[in-house]
């Protein structure tokens, strides 16, 4: 009976060094086997290894077959893992080096991709209360690239969902102008309202935010002494948004409350807006 477990044994650490002795180290691989290792980790979500395996191919192998294929998957685990810093700079990397590729929209579409999810990363999770205080220079990014990417290739297969974000891009910017007229507001400074009340219905009109710049307007040229233009933009507000929320049911304009708060303190001077 012992003398079978020991044969058993012997037996079984033989098929295990057979198999290991069998399994070839990273370093081994072709370039054929590299891509299927990738795509297979790819089908499993396994983004991790494929984006080890693209970057060892590319490494190995910069001038062979799948090298290129390589560099724009590389892009797209990338942004998977979230790695998105990374993503975008591939993403630029591969626009530059292989612009006549047949899949180079891909690209440019991930690209635009990457810069939304980091503008939303930082401006919506961490400065949602404050619109006057996001940057807006991701936002802006993300839709010059998707505009970009519909300009160069118009019957991309990509352009419908770009569109979709960019309008909905073009709406989050909007409202960006409003909040930094509402900073104005706050701190009297009603000419720079308006003006920027201004800029929403000239450079966003068809958003959302028209009727609250209208608004603002409204009751900045009031405060201005402007009778005439705040009569103006009374006019246009009750015309094209007699449901908005600073018109009572008979058309009467709410004023927004926001001149109210006092000046601003002294380490709200010192920290230039950030505290108050």
């Amino acid at each position: 009976m012992r003398s079978f477990a020991q044969s058993f044994l012997i037996l079984s650490c033989l098929a295990l060094a057979a198999c290991s002795s069998t399994e070839k180290r990273p370093e081994e691989l072709t370039e054929r086997e590299f891509y299927n290792e990738a795509r297979e980790a790819m089908d499993d979500n396994n983004y991790l290894i494929a984006s080890e395996r693209l970057q060892q191919l590319e490494s190995r192998y910069p001038f062979g077959q799948y090298a290129e294929q390589a560099q724009l998957e590389l892009i797209y685990t990338q942004y998977m893992m979230s790695d998105l810093e990374n993503a975008l700079a591939s993403a630029e990397r591969f626009i530059r080096l292989h612009p006549l590729n047949e899949q180079v929209d891909y690209a440019y579409y991930l690209r635009g991709l990457a810069v939304y999810e980091l503008a939303f990363t930082f401006v919506e999770r961490y400065l949602s209360s404050d619109q006057a205080r996001r940057d807006p220079t991701a936002l802006r990014d993300s839709f010059h690239y998707f505009d970009e990417l519909i300009r160069r290739y118009p019957d991309s297969q990509y352009n419908v969902d770009a569109q979709k974000r960019m309008i909905f891009l073009r709406d989050r910017l909007a409202q960006y102008e409003i909040g930094v007229g509402q900073y104005y507001m706050k701190r009297h400074a009603y000419l720079a309202a308006a003006e920027r009340g201004e800029r929403v219905m000239l450079g966003y009109q068809g958003t959302s935010a028209v009727g609250d710049a209208l608004a603002m307007q409204v009751e900045a040229y009031q405060l201005l002494g402007q009778d005439y233009e705040s009569e103006q933009a009374l006019a246009l507000l009750k015309l094209n948004y007699p449901e908005h929320e600073q018109l009572d049911e008979e058309g009467n304009f709410i004023v927004s409350g926001l001149t109210t708060k006092e000046r601003r303190t002294l380490i709200g001077v010192m920290s230039f807006g950030l505290i108050e």
